[in-house]
């Protein structure tokens, strides 16, 4: 049978995930010890650094958490409405803690540090999403919108969408962005086309293509950094 002592700390004989947080720090826990440390308490039979073992196997992996919505999670036996809750609020914010610090260094110039900024929002995306950045003449953002989702292998948009959009918007330049499921950031061919097509494109109506980044898992790759746009 499994003991956890909420008041000593000690689950069988070692210390409780959130013990040993106070103890030597959150880096010292491994990540179910992180995750049983947030929902703090297990349930019959299982501890919660079990319980957490539990819900990061169905989740597949650390990331597959952000896939997961309050229902998902509360179809795993020991896991309530306030444990499934706690969960999505924990990642939600780190979500947004790690959007938060990418903006303080966005440069829409810079491929990097625009790959950064959307990277929380794309890469766990099951499908792909095509998302236009429009920007005005001091490449200062206007307005970010998803003009396409696809499937979990590709995305369709016209040409004429993506500039009637940036025209509407006043835009003088913009940037793509779409994601790659699979994780590898590696343009397929359609990406290739889809580039040139719209680079050619923005230089007819006078709206500059910046770039195109392809978002993968904590990876991305430019076409301006690697010369497709010049």
């Amino acid at each position: 049978m499994v003991y956890e002592n909420i008041i000593t700390g000690v689950e069988g004989d070692k210390l409780l995930p959130y013990e040993k947080c106070l103890k030597h720090g959150a880096m010292s826990l491994d990540n179910a010890e992180l995750l049983a440390a947030i929902i703090r308490t297990g349930t019959n039979g299982l501890s919660s650094t079990q319980l957490a073992e539990k819900i990061l196997e169905n989740a597949g992996s650390l990331n597959g958490l952000y896939d997961m919505s309050v229902a998902d999670l509360m179809q795993i036996k020991g896991v309530g409405k306030a444990k499934a809750v706690q969960i999505c609020c924990i990642l939600e914010l780190s979500r947004r803690i790690a959007k938060q610090k990418a903006r303080e260094r966005l440069d829409f110039s810079n491929a990097e540090t625009i790959a950064e900024y959307y990277m929380e929002d794309m890469r766990h995306l099951e499908k792909e999403h095509l998302v236009l950045v429009m920007l005005d003449n001091r490449c200062r953002l206007i307005k970010d919108k998803v003009l396409s989702v696809g499937t979990s292998t590709g995305s369709m948009v016209s040409i004429r969408e993506i500039f009637k959009e940036a025209l509407d918007n006043r835009a003088a330049s913009v940037v793509l962005l779409h994601n790659h499921p699979s994780g590898n950031p590696s343009p397929s061919r359609e990406d290739m086309k889809v580039t040139r097509s719209v680079l050619e494109a923005g230089k007819i109506i006078g709206i500059e293509l910046l770039d195109h980044i392809v978002i993968g898992d904590n990876s991305y790759f430019s076409f301006k950094q690697m010369q497709y746009i010049n």
